[in-house]
C-alpha cells in the first residue's frame, strides 16, 4: 500500500473514510515486518490470523485499530516474557495493566520487542537474540534498553510502541532513531505486570513518530492502579501553549565528550527555541549530574539485583556477561548504604528545587553524541554510561521528560533533544516538543516522511 498510514491521525482518517479497515491494516503491518528483514526487532509475534480476527470487533476507544508493539519485559497474555534471557522465559497468563488498557482503548497488540537484557543498558546490544539495526545508520547502536520498540516505530512497522524507562531507556533509543519518546511521570502508568529493573524508578514509556501521537498513547494508558503499590494519581492534562522560560545547560554543564558536531547541532536547536519565542536561562546542572551518579555508582544498583535475585542466584551463568557484571555490583552495598543513598538523593532533590522557580522546562541533549557498534564492541561500559549523561537523573529526581528529534549533525547523524519538567507536567512538554520537531525539519524516524 503506497499510502499506508504512519501516524495515529492518518490511521483515524483512513478508517473514517473507509479507505482502510483494521483487518487490512493488520495484513499490511505483518507484510512490512516480514519485508523489514531484521529478525532482532521482534522476539515474538502474535499469529496474524488471531490479530486479524480481533480487528473485526474492536472497542471504539482512542487507539481503535492502532497496531502496537510491546517491549518484552511487559507481559502480554499468551506470549512469552523473556527479558532477553532465554533461561528466564515464561509464558504470560495475563496482560500487564498497561496492555489491558491498550486493549480497552481498541489497540491491536502485534508482538514483543527486543531489549537490553533485563532492561539494563542504553545501547540495545546486550541481548542474546541479536542487535536491532539502527534505522538511520547501521554503524550506530540502536539505543536501549527499549531497542526493538524504538526500531519498530522508526521503521514505520507500527505507529506506537511501549518501552520502559529507568535511566533513559525510553529516550535514548528514540533520539538515536529520530522518533519521539515520552517518559511519563513516575506512577502515572501502572507497572503491574512489568518485570522491574529498579522498581522505585521504573516507568512504562511511549514511542511514536510525533509528540501528539505519544501523548494520545500516554493519555489512553494513564490512570491510578490500586493494585500497583507504586501507582499514584497523576493528572493527564491537555497540551497547551508551550512553556517560554527554558533552562539550558550553562557553559560548565555542557557535556559533548569533545564532539563538535553534536555541540553545533545543539546550538542550532537552541536557535530554534529562541525563534519559537523561548527565553533561554542558563542552568548549573551540577546537582543533577551528582544525582545521576547515584544510579549505577550508588546503592540503586541493588534494586536490579533484588528484581531478579532468585534467578541470578540460581543461574548466574544464564545472564549476558555485561548484565551480570553490572547487577552483581549490588553485593558491594549494605542496607546502611541504601539509606545513605536515600538521604543523599533527598538533599539533591532539595538542591534542584529552586531551578524550577526560574524556568518552565529544561532542554538538554538526549545524549552527548551518538555511539557506534564498534565503540561498544571495544568497550561495553564506557560509551553506555556516556549515553546516560542527560537521562540518568530524571527518574531519580521525579521528573517527566520528552525526547524529540531535532536538527541532525552536519554529518547527518542524529542529535536529539529532551525536554524535562517536574512531575505531573507531561502535557506541558508536548506543544514545544512538536514545534521543535517541526522546526528542525527532521523526518519521522527512517520513513522519510516529514
Amino acid at each position: 500500500m503506497t499510502d499506508f498510514p504512519l501516524t495515529l491521525a492518518q490511521y483515524r482518517e483512513a478508517y473514517a473514510s473507509g479507505a482502510l479497515t483494521p483487518a487490512q491494516a493488520v495484513r499490511e503491518v505483518y507484510r512490512r515486518i516480514a519485508a523489514h528483514d531484521d529478525p532482532a526487532v521482534f522476539l515474538a509475534l502474535r499469529p496474524e490470523a488471531e490479530v486479524a480476527a480481533e480487528a473485526a470487533d474492536l472497542p471504539r476507544g482512542p487507539l481503535h485499530g492502532i497496531p502496537v508493539a510491546v517491549k518484552d519485559n511487559i507481559d502480554v497474555a499468551g506470549l512469552p516474557t523473556t527479558c532477553a534471557c532465554p533461561d528466564y522465559a515464561r509464558l504470560a497468563t495475563q496482560d500487564a495493566a498497561v496492555v489491558a488498557r491498550l486493549r480497552q482503548a481498541g489497540a491491536l497488540i502485534i508482538g514483543k520487542t527486543n531489549l537490553d537484557q533485563f532492561a539494563t543498558g542504553l545501547v540495545g546490544m546486550r541481548s542474546p537474540y541479536g542487535v536491532p539495526r539502527n534505522t538511520l545508520d547501521p554503524a550506530l547502536v540502536p539505543g536501549g534498553s527499549s531497542s526493538g520498540s524504538a526500531v519498530a516505530v522508526a521503521a514505520g512497522l507500527v505507529p506506537l510502541a511501549l518501552g520502559t524507562d529507568t535511566a533513559g531507556s525510553g529516550r535514548v533509543p528514540a533520539g538515536l532513531n529520530n522518533i519521539v519518546g515520552l517518559k511519563p511521570t513516575l506512577g502515572a502508568l501502572s507497572t503491574r505486570g512489568v518485570v522491574p529493573a529498579c522498581r522505585t524508578l521504573d516507568c512504562v514509556s511511549v514511542f511514536a513518530l510525533t509528540a501528539a501521537d505519544a501523548f494520545v498513547g500516554f493519555s489512553a494508558l494513564a490512570g491510578f492502579d490500586a493494585a500497583d503499590p507504586f501507582s499514584r494519581p497523576v493528572p493527564v492534562g491537555r497540551p497547551g501553549p508551550h512553556p517560554r522560560r527554558i533552562g539550558v545547560p550553562d557553559a560548565a554543564s555542557r557535556r559533548f565528550a569533545g564532539d563538535a558536531l553534536s555541540e553545533a547541532a545543539f546550538d542550532a536547536a537552541l536557535a530554534d527555541l529562541e525563534a519559537l519565542g523561548a527565553t533561554l536561562v542558563p542552568v548549573d546542572l551540577t546537582p543533577f549530574f551528582t544525582a545521576a551518579a547515584l544510579l549505577y555508582d550508588g546503592p540503586w544498583v541493588a534494586e536490579r539485583w533484588e528484581a531478579i535475585r532468585g534467578f541470578i542466584t540460581a543461574s548466574p551463568e544464564a545472564l549476558h556477561p555485561v548484565t551480570r557484571a553490572i547487577t552483581e555490583r549490588a553485593t558491594a552495598f549494605s542496607a546502611a548504604d541504601a539509606f545513605a543513598g536515600r538521604y543523599r538523593l533527598a538533599e539533591l532533590r532539595r538542591a534542584t528545587e529552586p531551578v524550577w522557580q526560574g524556568i518552565d522546562a529544561l532542554c538538554v541533549p538526549t545524549f552527548p553524541r551518538p555511539q557506534t557498534v564498534a565503540a561498544l564492541a571495544a568497550d561495553p561500559i564506557g560509551p553506555n554510561a556516556e549515553l546516560g549523561t542527560y537521562t540518568n537523573f530524571v527518574n531519580l529526581l521525579d521528573l517527566c521528560a520528552l525526547s524529540v528529534p531535532s536538527r541532525p549533525r552536519a554529518d547527518g547523524r542524529p542529535a536529539g533533544l529532551t525536554l524535562i519538567a517536574p512531575a505531573g507536567r507531561d502535557a506541558a512538554l508536548i506543544a514545544l516538543g512538536d514545534a521543535l520537531h517541526r522546526a528542525g525539519g527532521t523526518p519521522m524516524g527512517a520513513t522519510g516522511a516529514p
